[in-house]
């Protein structure tokens, strides 16, 4: 059986695999993994807006893995739209890349999992394979860890490098173009860095559980039984 101390730190390192596994789940599900500005470019030269008129062409856009909206502004009043990445959008966008990033966060999901038996595992008993016990469990943690700073890092290749707010804001737009003013990462993407840093976290756990601290030994005081002692 382990000890208290290892049994705590392998409960703790249960918790945050879980914990992890339910943040990757939320942020997949929700809409709000990047928030920007669009200027309509096509509406503001048609009238030649001054920079006071430009508000009367700024919307908004907000979207996800799967769906999103924007708020077209193009000098008649603000329009809100939503939409699906699949199946028509994601044809428009660099395919594989967004597939991946999807695939990327579906193994961490498993490995997050996987991890939080074998934490379980190591929490109630000694495994006697090397495979179930510590090492596996710092194996899977740095696989699931590994997959959603990959699902991470592919996204910010996703916004960056191809364009991929401007893509989204010009998807079915015929007459109007526009263009991006501004573009952050909202909290369904750093949530997804949180689950990394789990990961991490319960690597450092175990880490510790495997450290051997040095027994405190108390000395003995020995009695010396003089004859006179054992008279009486």
């Amino acid at each position: 059986m382990p000890g208290c101390f290892k049994k705590m730190l392998f409960a703790l390192a249960s918790l945050i695999s879980f914990v992890s596994f339910m943040l990757i789940v939320v942020a997949m599900g929700t809409p709000k993994w990047m928030t920007g500005k669009i200027l309509c470019k096509t509406g503001a030269d048609l009238v030649n807006a001054t920079d006071p008129e430009l508000v009367k062409f700024i919307g908004e856009i907000y979207y996800g893995l799967f769906r999103g909206g924007k708020i077209r502004q193009c000098g008649l009043g603000g329009r809100h739209s939503k939409f699906t990445i699949f199946p028509h959008m994601v044809k428009k966008l660099n395919t594989g890349l967004h597939v991946m990033i999807i695939m990327f966060l579906c193994v961490a999901i498993f490995f997050s999992l996987v991890s939080f038996g074998f934490c379980i595992l190591n929490a109630i008993k000694v495994p006697y394979r090397a495979i179930n016990g510590p090492a596996g469990a710092c194996l899977w943690n740095f696989i699931a860890g590994g997959f959603v700073v990959l699902a991470a890092t592919s996204f910010m290749a996703a916004v960056k490098l191809h364009h991929l707010t401007e893509r989204i804001a010009n998807f079915r737009e015929n007459v109007f173009r526009f263009v991006i003013l501004e573009e952050h990462f909202e909290d369904c993407f750093w949530i997804c860095v949180a689950s990394a840093t789990a990961h991490a976290v319960n690597l450092l756990l175990i880490a510790i559980s495997g450290i051997h601290f040095p027994k405190i030994k108390t000395k003995t005081e020995e009695v010396n039984v003089a004859a006179e002692d054992i008279m009486y």
